[in-house]
């Protein structure tokens, strides 16, 4: 490995870590720490398409990298061995300060820190594993890589929303999440059309159990579906996407829900969950094969809201090169492609039956549209972890300056 990378990616109670070459993105080893500060935490570590799974106590995140470090020392690669030339942390909100990854120090773990309120599921953890990283790995560099630094080129008038002043000025504004993962997919379709990126008009369309669309123009985010936080914009797994805000007031009303119920409803019994009793895309269209209504209904309320945003970005774009499917749900849910993409022809977006059905989980960019398609339709499997390294070793080059020859 030519520049290896150990990535972090800490949530409130697991962190996933994996060792990737940026140059290649050759993964030495990955793994997950399950469960932290809760009975039955675990560690589950994967070498060369083995896993090994450890049940270990962990208490906090410390002990959480702690327990990947002796999951390495236990079951390989050594890590000393390898060379590490710095760690990649993704945080996830980097609100208007963050544009760009930058080398972790003190000032920017506090900057983390008070960004918790527009992210309080996420960027504790994050600042949290900061913290422990830098203990653990003091002699390395460590890069903070935000997720919302790619929607950073979002204009005035998308990022804007129609709010009172004194809210504007406390930080209600569209920032949009999934950017490393827009960043690599979005390049590597570019490649696939074997088109320069700064000449490319494209839709993204990260489908998991979180999902997103953002529109790209020349490898910049001009437009984006998820907002303040990850709740606006499509239907997810188990949340509800663009909903009239009048919706809190009515159901505090009527059934008497304090605006804590709502909001933990909304990200957590809402979407597919909702209305199919399933977040699982996979048991939804299972669900609606067999005859379930619920399930039915879920996958065309899911849909309606993909193609609409579809429509509304091509016109955003004043144009259209290519539609990127990525994500768990994008890179493998044929019938759920076919079904978004539907009825758009008209637009020059179609989808080949054959080809969709045959690209479940590719391995790199795949076309699913017809040749003769004026939009190619693409599956390109993300890789947000290589993109992660790429970038921390960016940053560390750029920081290190100009080598001087002799």
């Amino acid at each position: 490995m030519s520049a290896p990378v150990l990535v972090l990616n800490t949530g409130s109670s697991s962190l996933k870590y994996r060792v990737v070459d940026a140059d290649d993105g050759t993964v030495a080893a990955s793994g997950l720490v399950e469960r932290i500060g809760e009975p039955g935490s675990r560690v589950v570590h994967a070498v060369d398409g083995e896993e090994r799974v450890v049940e270990v106590d962990v208490a906090d995140h410390e002990a959480a990298v702690a327990a990947a470090l002796d999951a390495f020392a236990a079951h390989g690669p050594d890590l000393a061995h390898l060379g590490l030339v710095a760690v990649g942390h993704r945080v996830v909100h980097g609100g208007t300060r963050f544009s760009e990854p930058v080398l972790v120090d003190d000032d920017l773990v506090a900057a983390v820190h008070g960004l918790a309120p527009l992210a309080p599921l996420h960027n504790p953890a994050n600042a949290v594993g900061l913290e422990a990283a830098r203990r653990l790995f003091a002699d390395l560099p460590h890069v903070a890589v935000f997720d919302t630094a790619f929607h950073a080129t979002l204009p005035v008038a998308a990022h804007t929303y129609a709010v009172p002043a004194a809210w504007r000025e406390a930080g209600v504004r569209r920032y949009g999440f999934h950017g490393t993962s827009v960043a690599f997919v979005s390049r590597a379709a570019a490649a696939a059309l074997g088109r320069p990126i700064e000449e490319t008009k494209q839709i993204v369309l990260h489908l998991g159990n979180g999902a997103s669309a953002t529109a790209v123009d020349g490898g910049r985010s001009v437009e984006t579906s998820m907002g303040l936080t990850p709740l606006e914009g499509l239907v997810m797994g188990s949340r509800s996407g663009d909903l009239d805000p009048a919706v809190l007031g009515h159901v505090r009303r009527e059934l008497g829900l304090s605006a804590d119920d709502v909001d933990r409803a909304l990200n957590a019994s809402s979407g597919l969950r909702g209305l199919a009793g399933d977040n699982d895309v996979r048991g939804v269209v299972a669900a609606a094969e067999a005859g379930s209504a619920d399930a039915e209904l879920a996958l065309d309320v899911y849909c309606h809201r993909v193609r609409a945003y579809v429509g509304a970005y091509l016109a955003a774009l004043g144009g259209l090169d290519a539609v990127v499917l990525t994500g768990g749900v994008g890179e493998n849910a044929a019938p759920v492609r076919a079904r978004a993409l539907a009825g758009l022809a008209h637009l020059g977006i179609e989808v080949d039956a054959g080809r969709n059905d045959a690209a479940r989980g590719p391995s790199s960019a795949t076309r699913i549209s017809p040749d003769e398609a004026a939009v190619a339709v693409l599956v390109v499997p993300t890789d947000e972890e290589w993109e992660i390294a790429r970038q921390t070793v960016e940053v560390v080059t750029a920081a290190a300056g100009p080598t001087v020859g002799p």
